[in-house]
């Protein structure tokens, strides 16, 4: 839960500048082809190039103990840090993320984004 401080701060300079955590998370349209999964984590390789990316982890659901909090339903998840909010927009707009959803966007059934302000 956010504290007063740092729901006040949502607000102003400090959101424009606050560093951002992305995470996507991919249901694929044949669940059961690992073919389909290599393909995407071959398109999600190619983000790295756009220069606002701090960091990109790829992975699947880690094969972890079965909790009724755990939703490991997806396929393949992306994690990537940016510097600002100002970077993860830009990022939006980059003909490499472009070139990426128009490519494998065929590959997805359902995607569900979390961005994340860090507070520390």
């Amino acid at each position: 839960m956010l504290g007063a401080a740092a729901l006040a701060g949502c607000g102003g300079k400090e959101k424009e500048s606050a560093k951002v955590v992305h995470h996507v998370f991919f249901w694929l349209k044949a669940p059961a082809s690992v073919a389909m999964q290599e393909k995407l984590i071959e398109g999600l390789e190619t983000l790295r190039d756009i220069a606002q990316v701090k960091k990109l982890l790829i992975g699947r659901p880690a094969p972890t103990l079965s909790r009724e909090v755990i939703d490991n339903s997806y396929h393949v998840s992306e994690l990537i840090y940016f510097n600002s909010i100002a970077e993860q927009d830009a990022y939006q707009k980059d003909p490499v993320h472009k070139a990426f959803v128009e490519k494998y966007s065929t590959l997805w059934e359902r995607v569900i984004v979390y961005d994340m302000l860090v507070e520390v």
